[in-house]
């Protein structure tokens, strides 16, 4: 895959300095203006404070971009302009059709792969969809992780999945969930699910350690590390439920599935809960984007002490 690096990102993947990735579907179409600019913005500063170089990723007309300037994540913000929801099944329409879109996280696990990123922040992944079966929804998400060797820093799958499915299925694609201080799978909005973790870290040292013998050692995928949200900003787990039912009955009700599905119903909960969920995800993506930056930092130190 051709991608063109931003100056500061290639001068830091020159020098072997830590870089982390970070997607823009939420940008353009995760978030509501003007919070979508403004949580780029905010995911960035929270990634160098960790000691890394951000890259946001996109496609911007037909052209992978890894590192994207203020006037290119404004377009991406901007729903007058129409951006599209790529993932990775879609990068090779995008290149030869010329478009223009936000990248979810199967597609930025490609192309951070493809550039040499081993670190990507991300808010939740996707996963199998309420409802499955008899309707087979289940993200791109999980394979692209599975597939591609770049550990991804997110907060669970978002809570308006299938949680539970979505936890058993990523043991299916031989996944491992390390845990940020917690034994639990966070659920997104929510610091608890029921759900326990095998393995845990308490800093960013110990994840670079796991990293290193995953990616390095075994030559293995991709892995998640499940940051629990702010707990300034959480919502206990049966508010969440409450709001994700009623959210999917106005979907039901209104023929909404498919790839629409999930930022609809993300504007709906924002909507319904007087703007909690609103303020909760924008908690956890600089959360989740401030231990990236702390991991890639690490994972530099540690290659750079064995070489």
């Amino acid at each position: 895959m051709n991608v063109r690096l931003s100056a500061e990102v290639k001068e830091a993947l020159s020098a072997r300095r830590a870089v982390a990735a970070l997607e823009t579907s939420v940008v353009a179409h995760g978030l509501p203006p003007p919070h979508n600019a403004q949580a780029a913005r905010s995911c960035e500063e929270a990634v160098r404070r960790g000691g890394a170089v951000p890259a946001a990723i996109a496609v911007m007309e037909g052209e992978v971009r890894v590192g994207l300037t203020a006037a290119q994540m404004e377009r991406l913000a901007d729903p007058n302009q129409n951006p599209c929801k790529l993932a990775c099944r879609d990068l090779a329409a995008a290149i030869a059709l010329r478009s223009t879109g936000g990248t979810t996280v199967s597609a930025t696990c490609a192309i951070a792969a493809a550039a040499g990123i081993r670190v990507f922040a991300t808010g939740g992944i996707g996963g199998v969809h309420r409802g499955f079966p008899p309707l087979l929804d289940i993200s791109q998400d999980l394979w692209a992780v599975s597939r591609f060797p770049v550990a991804v820093v997110c907060a669970g799958a978002k809570s308006v999945l299938d949680v539970p499915k979505t936890f058993e299925a990523l043991e299916a694609f031989g996944i491992p969930v390390i845990g940020v201080g917690t034994s639990e799978l966070p659920a997104f909005y929510s610091a608890d699910s029921g759900l326990a973790l095998d393995w845990r870290v308490e800093n960013a040292v110990e994840a670079a350690r796991i990293l290193t013998a995953r990616l390095d050692s075994l030559r293995h995928g991709g892995m998640i590390f499940a940051v629990p949200p702010p707990r300034e900003t959480a919502i206990p787990g049966a508010e969440v439920e409450a709001l994700i039912a009623s959210a999917l009955q106005v979907a039901a009700d209104r023929g909404i599935r498919g790839a629409a599905l999930t930022p609809f119903l993300l504007g709906e909960l924002v909507r319904s809960s007087g703007g909690k969920t609103l303020a909760a995800n924008l908690g956890l993506l600089v959360k989740n984007a401030a231990f990236a930056g702390e991991l890639a930092r690490a994972d530099a130190d540690l290659r750079a002490a064995r070489s």
